[in-house]
């Protein structure tokens, strides 16, 4: 049975960072889908497609999310490591106060993933760039509602301790093994 492992937590927080760790050590991972949606809205002269359109970036996001998972389950590979998951777009449209179609809840209940790792907010590593301009109060609260979403839908996290990239990654890889 493959195990679909996500990473969550407000922006900022080092997932990406362990993303590109896991994929060096021959992991196989699905990255980060808004990055995507955000670039190709630029190149179409939408600046923040999030702030102008957020439930069209969010269907964006969850197709893209939904495609991930699919592409998932037709891979040999034992593990697949998710950078955010599709419960990720509700808790965002709840976190900006946007109302959203039921289905991008029943979207969460239908796609289930064996572990989620939380990366809690850590102002030492928060930075900003073009795709990423939340501050770090504003990571904290959207962490809150993502530990809402998943906790809602019954899943339990697993938190990821502050530390260096390889500690880090190193914790992921030993809570999987530990089974």
């Amino acid at each position: 049975m493959q195990q679909k492992i996500v990473l969550i937590g407000g922006p900022g927080t080092g997932k990406t960072t362990i993303i590109n760790e896991l994929i060096k050590r021959d992991f196989y991972c699905m990255p980060e889908v808004s990055r995507e949606v955000i670039l190709k809205a630029k190149k179409e002269g939408i600046e923040q497609l999030f702030l102008t359109e957020p439930l069209l970036f969010s269907k964006m996001l969850l197709e893209g999310r939904e495609a991930q998972y699919n592409n998932a389950i037709s891979l040999k590979e034992k593990i697949v490591f998710f950078d955010r998951g599709i419960p990720d777009v509700h808790a965002y449209m709840n976190y900006f106060e946007t109302t959203y179609p039921a289905y991008f809840v029943e979207k969460s209940n239908a796609y289930k993933y064996s572990k989620i790792f939380h990366f809690s907010p850590w102002e030492e590593i928060h930075t900003t760039d073009n795709e990423r301009y939340e501050s770090f109060e504003e990571s904290v609260k959207i962490d809150a509602f993502l530990i809402k979403a998943y906790s809602e839908l019954g899943y339990n996290l697993i938190s990821v301790p502050f530390g260096s990239v390889e500690e880090r990654t190193n914790f992921i890889l030993n809570s999987l093994s530990g089974e």
